[in-house]
């Protein structure tokens, strides 16, 4: 299944990713082409081993295909040396894992500039607030990591993704570590960051309640790209993962 986008700012073509050789080799991807379109939240979705993890770790220019490309902006990742490609990483790529990895003696408002800190630049002051409302934060930025709950931690890791205006911000089970109350405000702050700031996110997940606040959602099965849905809600996503078998 292929699925041209017009606008996509992130697309790959003919995915494939092998791991490992002969006997051992284990496709995680199969010929997978998609784009995804600026200002839009997509959710990637599948069976445990169904490829899902790859392809965002592929489309952030943090693994390699086996065949393929894949392309940011209009520039192909597999064109680049590895220093052209991790600036790429740095000026047009933001992310958000399930770990925070914040800086423990930074307090919340240098955690969040930390990126830009380090490229010697300095933040658009309008964006930086724009972002720190929407991450209701703005009343703990001289508060260290340690002086923050899990969930207004993890907010700041997710300012720290958008403060240098990214061309796209890619998410591997964000709110996975989260209790419900904190993932319902950090997802909900990824919600208000595309629709609001025009941010554009791409997001692995296996809940169906963190997929409800995507746009779409794109399911994979066995490193094929399998279905897709709009404006999905928790029961249409759990009666799809169902018939996955996930």
């Amino acid at each position: 299944m292929t699925n041209v986008v017009v606008d996509a700012i992130a697309r790959i073509d003919g995915g494939v990713k092998v791991y490992g050789e002969g006997d051992a080799a284990v496709t995680a991807l199969d010929g997978v082409t998609r784009g995804f379109k600026r200002g839009r939240f997509t959710a990637i979705m599948g069976p445990s081993g169904s490829g899902k993890s790859t392809l965002l770790h592929c489309l952030a220019g943090l693994d390699d295909l086996s065949e393929g490309t894949v392309t940011i902006g209009g520039v192909e990742l597999g064109s680049l040396k590895d220093k052209e490609l991790t600036e790429l990483r740095r000026s047009k790529v933001g992310f958000v894992f399930q770990a925070f990895n914040l800086i423990p003696t930074l307090n919340a408002e240098e955690n969040i500039l930390l990126p830009l800190s380090i490229a010697g630049e300095k933040p658009d002051d309008v964006w930086f607030q724009q972002v720190i409302e929407a991450v209701d934060l703005g009343d703990r930025l001289t508060h260290r990591p340690t002086e923050l709950s899990g969930g207004q931690q993890q907010r700041v890791a997710a300012a720290r993704a958008l403060v240098s205006r990214p061309e796209i911000v890619f998410a591997d089970e964000p709110s996975g570590n989260l209790d419900s109350k904190s993932g319902a405000e950090l997802l909900s702050f990824m919600r208000t960051a595309v629709k609001e700031l025009g941010q554009t996110i791409v997001m692995v997940t296996h809940d169906p309640m963190s997929a409800s606040y995507a746009d779409e959602i794109v399911f994979l099965d066995d490193g094929h790209i399998v279905d897709e849905m709009l404006d999905p809600t928790p029961e249409s996503v759990f009666d799809k993962l169902k018939e996955l078998g996930s």
